[in-house]
């Protein structure tokens, strides 16, 4: 259903694209795919928010893409780590904005050490999960401001790994695995886009999720080498199990492609709760090892346990 694939690039599913007059909000967006991202979209003229914890980070970055592009880039102060830092934030955006036409959930950590959010989560659940939870649903009167306004949840096919243990999330009753802890917090950013797609749907507002591939980039900034080592050899083990040759690494603007294309593809168009890759629609497939959605990452009842568990979380609730 795509002309696009493994090794299009941003600018390529950007082609012919005009995005002036829509307001992209992307969080984690001074750095590697969410600038990249960005860096797309403000060249086909879209306005640009990105949202970031360092302030001085999100100060340069939006310099030098006001300088690149010429389009208008804002910069928005959030810690998806503390729930009042997101509070802040989207209260500062609800007040300051007048509507988000494309929010890209972007930011994320991938196999940190054990440690805990400000509010006491596991690090990458807490992080990669519920700080979107929190902050996507309190923009949620910017969204529905939008035009055919769309939701991107960059997940990974990391989300293989684990289904979200819904008895010991936190790693309270079972040895922390910062790879466990990746795939479920991945798994959730999929169980997110789904249920959000059964709430809004019918109001025009689609959900998506997405691997965007495998990219060097600052989100492995908390793996050793040895890390780094281990994740080739089981990528290259994967593959040959398989019977498939490994997957090369994406460049940066590779693997932003998928999310730009997911953003603004007519073929999506009405159509969401999807799950994408390679700038495809992917498969459910429970068996391949190389691609494809897990059955367990799209099941509505798990998207339904996820939203009750999250709102407990943040001890809010969301009803539209």
């Amino acid at each position: 259903m795509s002309e696009f694939g493994f090794s299009s690039t941003t600018d390529e599913v950007l082609e012919g694209k005009n995005l002036s007059g829509r307001t992209a909000l992307i969080t984690g967006g001074y750095s590697g795919l969410g600038q990249e991202t960005a860096r797309a979209m403000a060249a086909k003229g879209a306005h640009v928010i990105i949202s970031g914890r360092d302030a001085t980070k999100l100060s340069a970055a939006a310099d030098a893409l006001v300088e690149e592009t010429g389009a208008r880039i804002d910069t928005l102060v959030c810690d998806l780590a503390s729930l009042d830092s997101v509070r802040e934030a989207a209260a500062e955006a609800n007040d300051r904005f007048d509507k988000i036409d494309l929010l890209i959930n972007n930011a994320g950590v991938m196999a940190c050490e054990e440690a805990k959010t400000a509010d006491g989560f596991e690090m990458q659940f807490g992080t990669n999960h519920i700080g979107h939870f929190l902050l996507t649903n309190l923009l949620m009167p910017l969204v529905e401001q939008g035009e055919n306004p769309r939701i991107v949840n960059l997940s990974s096919r990391g989300h293989h790994i684990s289904p979200v243990d819904f008895d010991d999330i936190h790693f309270e009753r079972r040895d922390y695995d910062k790879w466990v802890s990746y795939g479920q917090s991945k798994t959730a950013n999929v169980l997110f886009a789904v249920g959000l797609e059964k709430r809004l749907g019918d109001k025009g507002i689609h959900s998506y999720s997405l691997h965007p591939g495998g990219i060097h980039t600052n989100l492995g900034r908390h793996m050793s080498e040895e890390d780094i080592q281990n994740l080739t050899e089981r990528l290259r083990k994967t593959a040959e199990e398989s019977g498939q040759e490994p997957t090369p690494f994406k460049t940066i603007p590779q693997g932003a492609a998928t999310t730009c294309w997911v953003a603004t593809a007519d073929e999506l168009q009405g159509a969401g709760g999807l799950y994408c890759e390679d700038c495809h629609v992917a498969n459910e497939d429970d068996e391949d090892l190389m691609g494809g959605v897990r059955s367990y990452a799209i099941d509505e009842g798990n998207a339904e346990r996820l939203w009750q568990v999250s709102e407990e979380m943040v001890g809010q609730t969301f009803a539209y």
